[in-house]
């Protein structure tokens, strides 16, 4: 006989799942895989993305493993309202990116009883958590953090070194400007 806990399948509520980890962890591709098997479900699925994120495509979320899913580009978290009220599961990337008001409308969806799942960096290339994802793993009912290989020494690593000597928080790119570090390899650029 299989035993499930409790708490593995909500029935008639919604709920938040948060997806944190630093770059090339998985976290888009664990969105992905959990979108995917959603739509397998025949369940009516929408998916978001920040207009500022470019990087592999403009129209779809995309891993840096190169797996895909077609996505609506907003630029205000408060969209995700309009473009979703007839969606059961919605799927939020790069949640970094957004205002702090992507908190109230995760909550918002959840207590209207959808699934919402989302995914961000928790920590920037500092090392300092990065809103607004503090507060979304506060409010989540299921959290998963994703773990990267650290380039240096080949221990886990849940921090983005930055290689670009820029000291504005957020500067969207990939392997160009990006790579994973452990706690001991990881370092702040000097000029921060």
């Amino acid at each position: 006989m299989i035993e499930r806990a409790p708490h593995s399948m909500p029935k008639e509520t919604g709920w938040i799942e948060v997806i944190a980890g630093c770059m090339f962890s998985g976290k888009t591709e664990e969105l992905i895989r959990r979108l995917r098997r959603a739509k397998i479900a025949k369940q009516n699925v929408k998916i978001f993305k920040p207009k500022i994120d470019t990087r592999y495509s403009n129209s779809d979320i995309v891993s840096h493993s190169e797996q895909s899913l077609p996505s609506i580009l907003i630029e205000d978290i408060n969209e995700v309202l309009e473009y979703s009220k007839d969606a059961e599961v919605i799927g939020i990337d790069e949640a970094q990116f957004f205002s702090p008001d992507i908190v109230s409308v995760c909550n918002r969806l959840a207590n209207e009883g959808k699934r919402v799942i989302v995914a961000g960096l928790d920590q920037d290339y500092r090392g300092v958590p990065f809103e607004p994802m503090p507060q979304l793993l506060a409010i989540a009912e299921y959290i998963t953090k994703t773990l990267a290989i650290c380039v240096e020494c080949g221990n886990p690593a849940d921090k983005t070194q930055r290689k670009t000597a820029s000291s504005e928080r957020v500067i969207v790119g990939a392997s160009d400007i990006y790579e994973a570090r452990c706690r001991k390899c990881h370092y702040i650029p000097k000029d921060n």
